[in-house]
């Protein structure tokens, strides 16, 4: 039991001169050892830097859908040109889409809108923008705020009043100068006075026009704006927990008894954020094989470095072994040296990959977080990889004849 102690007590003096005597060498090649810690740095950084940017992303596209709320069923209506049927007809007109209401007691509030692409100009200037034509619940429906002004009302119907976006806003202002509130654009000839203007709005993938860039205007005035203006979507708010199979089966017969050629697609926040999360799952194993290629790059280089050393000590492999140095008392020394390396560069690499990540969070407005996860992994990997590719070299070194050694100059 003494020497079990004793030999342990060995173990670790000779492991604390492993350490010591490896710091030696690295630092007598400087520039060796910076090539080497470099390409294990710039794969440690890859590897954190696309993960937690990856993560970044995803987690900011997740919380533009929840902040909209998981409780919303959007719908979109296409309408087949083959079906010639009696019951066919051109479009959902607004009695018919707000009668969806009635269909489910889960059905708390309907928005349908129609979307148009007309051209729109203000004090002679083409404007960059889409026209909507909505009713005052998608205020509610898409939390939006207002800057300036109102947003259209129940009162509006066919009244020329809009609400712009705030690209829109910033469009009209710099056409003269001129505050946009009351100004009118020119919506195929009919104007529309603005009357109030949206708050910078984050673009979702749930609904599909951006706000941003929107004129919007009473839904009535709308359908007789454009003679293709159509109710071809339709958003609800649901209260409680239906079940959403069920629900959108309901909606189909619904609208198969308007019109047998009615096509319906339907989209969920809730089911859109799961997709998000396999999506990010896909995305961050991509990421981050591509990350371990560079640190296997990196890898190689250490394996490289590590072998011209073997090469260049090889008289001192044979000193060590005539004075009593065992085969994995070298191969041991060269291991410290190769892991030391790993470590220097992993530290190194994740610190760069967390900085790089917080640049991008910085240049694109998102809220940085620090995932674990990423650095962990970077981290581990490095090592790893110094481990695996620095054992070759101190296998071969640990298989020198010391005799041949010695005579190495």
């Amino acid at each position: 039991m003494v020497r079990s102690a004793m030999d342990s007590k060995i173990h670790h003096v000779e492991l604390g001169q492993h350490f010591r005597d490896a710091i030696v060498n690295l630092l007598s090649t400087k520039l060796r050892t910076f090539l080497a810690i470099l390409g294990i740095l710039v794969g440690a950084a890859s590897v954190v830097a696309m993960v937690s940017g990856g993560e970044l992303m995803t987690r900011q596209v997740l919380l533009q859908f929840k902040s909209l709320g998981t409780n919303l069923l959007a719908i979109s209506v296409n309408q087949s040109n083959s079906d010639e049927s009696s019951n066919s007809q051109k479009s959902i007109t607004l009695p018919q889409a707000l009668a969806i209401k009635n269909l489910s007691p889960n059905i708390e509030s309907v928005a349908p809108y129609v979307a148009d692409y007309n051209n729109l100009t203000y004090a002679g200037n083409n404007l960059n923008g889409s026209i909507i034509g909505a009713t005052p619940v998608l205020k509610s429906m898409m939390k939006l705020s207002l800057s300036k002004g109102r947003f259209i009302s129940f009162m509006d119907h066919y009244s020329p009043y809009c609400v712009i976006g705030d690209n829109v806003y910033k469009q009209m202002l710099k056409a003269n100068n001129k505050n946009p509130m009351g100004q009118q654009i020119n919506v195929q000839g009919n104007y529309y006075t603005v009357a109030g203007v949206i708050k910078p709005w984050p673009s979702s993938g749930f609904i599909f026009v951006d706000l941003n860039g929107a004129v919007i205007i009473p839904i009535d005035a709308a359908l007789v704006t454009s003679k293709y203006a159509a109710i071809n979507n339709i958003i609800l708010r649901l209260n409680g927990n239906p079940d959403l199979d069920q629900l959108q089966a309901h909606i189909k017969h619904y609208f198969q008894t308007l019109s047998s050629s009615y096509q319906l697609y339907f989209e969920s926040p809730k089911q859109m954020i799961e997709k998000m999360k396999n999506q990010q799952e896909i995305l961050t194993l991509f990421l981050g094989f591509i990350g371990a290629i560079s640190l296997i790059v990196g890898g190689i280089g250490v394996m490289n470095i590590m072998l011209v050393s073997v090469t260049e000590r090889k008289r001192e492999i044979g000193i060590r072994m005539a004075l009593g140095a065992k085969r994995r008392d070298i191969r041991l020394m060269f291991l410290v040296e190769s892991t030391l390396l790993s470590l220097f560069g992993g530290t190194l690499g994740v610190i760069l990959g967390v900085l790089i990540s917080y640049i991008i969070a910085l240049v694109k407005g998102w809220d940085f977080s620090l995932f674990i996860l990423p650095p962990a992994i970077g981290f581990s990997i490095s090592v790893f990889i110094g481990i695996f590719f620095g054992y070759y070299p101190a296998y071969k070194a640990s298989k020198l004849d010391p005799i041949d050694c010695l005579r190495y100059e």
